[in-house]
C-alpha cells in the first residue's frame, strides 16, 4: 500500500510503530549528519529525519530530494525532540528507513506554504500549485462541507434535488448569456443558464413541490471581487407556500450553518427592513449592520439660501464619524478625493469637527453661524470628539449611494467591518420594476415573473413604478447573500405584466411560450429562493474574494490562465459551425 497513515494523523500515542506515508515534500534542512524534511499532504505536516550515522546512502539520497517531490517513506515514530507547537503532528517524528521517490518536481514558480511568494496572476496560471496551499485547501474543505450541511437539511425539509439543463434556450434575466452554437442545427445557438429560474418554475408545475439544486449559472457580465462569469447557486423553489413561509424556511437554514461552521448562533428571528428603510438609512439595498453612522436627512437645517451648492441640492445628507473630529487636513483632503473618485462621482465633501474643546471646525464656517452648525450637531446626535461627513446631490438615490460608499470607507478605516461579526436581515418590499435610462423604459428589478405586492395590483395601470414586488434578499455584513420573490402564477397576471415590459404577445411567446402554455394547467401558486454559494462560503471564511473558495476561477478579465481560455477555434471547427469570425470594429 501506498501509506498506512496520513500526515496529519500520528500523535505520540502511535510512538514505536511502523508506518508508511506519502505526500509532497515541503522543506529540507540539513543539520550535521541529520537531515530532516517536511512531508505534507492533504491533511497535515510531519517531520521525517534521515540519520547519516544509521544509513549513509539513505541521507545523501534524502539530501537530493527537492521541494515538491512526490515521496513515500516508511519507518518508525518517535518523539520529538524539539517539539513543534504549530502543528498537530508536532511531538513526533518519523526515523525513515525506506524511501521512494514516486515523482520529482521541477522548482515550483512560488512558494507553496500559507504565505507564499506568488502574485495573483502567478498563482492563478498555476492554480493546481496553489490549491497545495493549506489556506487555499481549507476553503475548498469548508465549501464541500457547507454543502454537505446545506444538503442534508433541506433533504430533512422534504425538498428533492433535480439536475436541470445547461444548454437551454436564451431568455432576458438582467445580464448578457453565453451563447453556444449548434452544429446539428446550423445557425442556431443554445444559452448558458443564468439561473434554473424557468425550470424550476416547471418544476412546480409538475408537482415537484419542493426542489433544490447546487446549480452552475453562468453570466456575461463585469467582474469584480463577489463576480465571477460562472458560480453557483444553491437553488430551490417551493409550492403552496407564501413570503414568510419561504423566509422562515430559509432563515433556519443559515442559521444551521452559521451555528454548525462557525459556531454563531444568530437571533431567533431575524430582522426584516423594507427597500426604502435601507435607501434612506444606508443608501444600499444590503446594509452592512456591523457598525452605525446611519444616514440623516440635513435639509431642513442646511437649505437656508446661504450655500447654493445646498440650496440647489434635492438631498442633503451627512453621517457622524465617532472620534474622528482629530482628523488632519491631509486626512480631510484625501476622503475628498476619494469621494470625487469616478466611481464614486461625488462633485465635493463638507466636513464639521466637532472639537473636544467645545470649538467647532468647518469647510462650510463662512455660510453657517455657528448656532446653525450647532443645530446640525443636535441633528446628527454629534459628540465633542466627533467629525459629521456630507454630500448633497441632484438625486436622491444616487446621492446616497455615495454617502453608502463613504460610509464603507469609514468603516474599513476605524476596522468596524470585523469579519468575525455577523449581522444578517432580510430586505422586503423591492420595487417591481425600475427605470432604465440605457432602454428608456421599466425594466423587472428581479425579473419578469416576480409577483406584484397584491395591495398594488391596482397601480399596474396607472402608476406601476409605485408597485412593490413580493420579494426577499438576505443579506449578511453589506453582501446580497440570497434572494427570491413569490411568483406569478396567474397567466392574465404575467401577460399584464410582460406587456408593462414592452413585450408584444408575439416576442412573450416567443421567449417564454414554454413557461406561458405550462401555466394553462394548473401552476401551483409558488415561490422560490437562491443562494449565492460562493459568496456564503467567502463569508464564512473571512475572504476578500469569492475567488478564493473556486476550485479553479478566472481572472478579472474573465480568462482562465491556466487553460488559456477562451481561445481561438480551429478553422476546421468553424467550418463544421457555419460560422464565421469578423473581428472589425466600428
Amino acid at each position: 500500500m501506498y501509506r498506512t497513515n496520513t500526515c496529519g494523523e500520528l500523535r505520540l500515542s502511535n510512538a514505536g510503530n511502523t508506518v508508511t506515508l506519502a505526500g509532497w515534500v515541503q522543506r529540507t534542512r540539513k543539520m550535521g549528519g541529520m537531515t530532516f524534511v517536511d512531508l505534507r499532504d492533504r491533511y497535515g505536516i510531519t517531520q521525517l529525519v534521515f540519520n547519516e550515522a544509521t544509513d549513509a546512502e539513505l541521507c545523501e539520497r534524502a539530501n537530493k530530494l527537492g521541494r515538491e517531490y512526490c515521496i513515500q517513506v516508511t519507518g518508525s515514530v518517535s518523539e520529538r525532540e524539539s517539539k513543534n507547537k504549530n502543528i498537530p503532528t508536532g511531538e513526533i517524528e518519523i526515523i525513515v528507513s525506506q524511501l521512494n521517490i514516486l515523482s520529482t518536481s521541477v522548482t515550483p514558480p512560488f512558494t507553496i506554504e500559507d504565505n507564499t511568494d506568488g502574485g495573483d496572476d502567478i498563482r492563478m496560471k498555476y492554480r493546481y500549485l496553489d490549491l497545495r496551499r493549506g489556506c487555499v485547501r481549507k476553503n475548498l474543505e469548508l465549501r464541500h462541507r457547507m454543502t454537505i450541511i446545506i444538503r442534508n437539511f433541506l433533504d430533512s425539509k422534504d425538498f428533492i434535488e433535480v439536475e436541470t439543463p445547461i444548454l437551454i434556450g436564451s431568455t432576458p434575466e438582467g445580464a448578457r448569456d453565453f451563447v453556444v452554437p449548434s452544429r446539428m442545427n446550423p445557425g442556431q445557438f443554445y444559452a448558458l443558464p443564468q439561473s434554473p429560474q424557468t425550470l424550476k418554475q416547471l418544476l412546480m408545475v409538475s408537482g415537484f413541490d419542493r426542489y433544490f439544486q447546487i446549480a452552475k449559472c453562468f453570466r456575461d457580465e463585469d467582474l469584480r471581487a463577489d463576480r465571477q462569469p460562472e458560480f453557483t447557486q444553491i437553488d430551490c423553489e417551493m409550492s403552496f407556500v407564501d413570503q414568510e413561509d419561504v423566509i422562515n424556511l430559509f432563515e433556519d437554514m443559515a442559521r444551521t450553518l452559521f451555528k454548525e461552521v462557525r459556531g454563531v448562533e444568530l437571533p431567533a428571528k431575524l430582522q426584516q427592513m423594507t427597500w426604502h428603510e435601507a435607501m434612506r438609512r444606508f443608501g444600499s439595498d444590503k446594509p452592512d449592520l456591523r457598525f452605525g453612522m446611519e444616514f440623516v436627512e440635513l435639509m431642513d437645517v442646511l437649505k437656508t439660501g446661504a450655500f447654493a451648492v445646498f440650496d440647489q441640492a434635492e438631498y442633503i445628507g451627512g453621517i457622524c464619524v465617532p472620534g474622528c473630529a482629530n482628523y488632519t487636513r491631509k486626512q480631510l483632503d484625501q476622503l475628498t478625493d476619494f469621494v470625487k473618485r469616478p466611481q464614486v462621482g461625488a462633485k465635493g465633501l463638507v466636513y464639521i469637527k466637532y472639537n473636544e474643546d467645545g470649538t467647532i471646525k468647518s469647510s462650510i464656517d463662512k455660510f453657517y453661524t455657528p448656532e446653525q452648525l450647532l443645530k446640525v450637531k443636535e441633528k446628527m446626535g454629534a459628540k465633542d470628539g466627533d467629525l459629521v461627513l456630507i454630500l448633497s446631490g441632484e438625486k436622491t438615490n444616487k446621492t446616497r449611494t455615495q454617502l453608502c460608499t463613504l460610509r464603507l470607507e469609514m468603516g474599513d478605516r476605524l476596522g468596524l467591518r470585523d469579519k468575525n461579526k455577523f449581522e444578517c436581515l432580510w430586505i422586503v418590499d423591492f420595487p417591481l420594476f425600475e427605470w432604465s435610462d440605457e432602454e428608456q423604459r421599466l425594466m423587472a428589478t428581479h425579473h419578469p415573473f416576480t409577483m406584484p405586492n397584491p395591495d398594488d395590483i391596482p397601480l399596474l395601470d396607472e402608476h406601476p413604478e409605485q408597485v412593490r414586488a413580493k420579494a426577499y434578499d438576505f443579506v449578511c455584513n453589506g453582501i446580497e447573500v440570497g434572494g427570491g420573490s413569490l411568483r406569478i402564477h396567474d397567466g392574465k397576471l404575467q401577460e399584464k405584466m410582460f406587456n408593462i415590459l414592452g413585450f408584444t404577445p408575439e416576442r412573450a411567446m416567443a421567449q417564454f411560450g414554454f413557461l406561458i402554455n405550462a401555466f394553462k394547467y394548473g401552476a401551483p401558486p409558488h415561490a422560490g429562493l437562491a443562494f449565492g454559494l460562493d459568496r456564503f462560503v467567502s463569508i464564512m471564511a473571512g475572504l476578500d474574494s469569492i475567488r478564493d473558495c473556486i476550485a479553479f476561477p478566472k481572472n478579472n478579465s474573465g480568462r482562465d490562465v491556466m487553460l488559456d481560455a477562451p481561445g481561438e477555434l480551429d478553422p476546421k471547427q468553424l467550418e463544421e459551425l457555419q460560422l464565421k469570425v469578423d473581428l472589425r470594429q466600428d
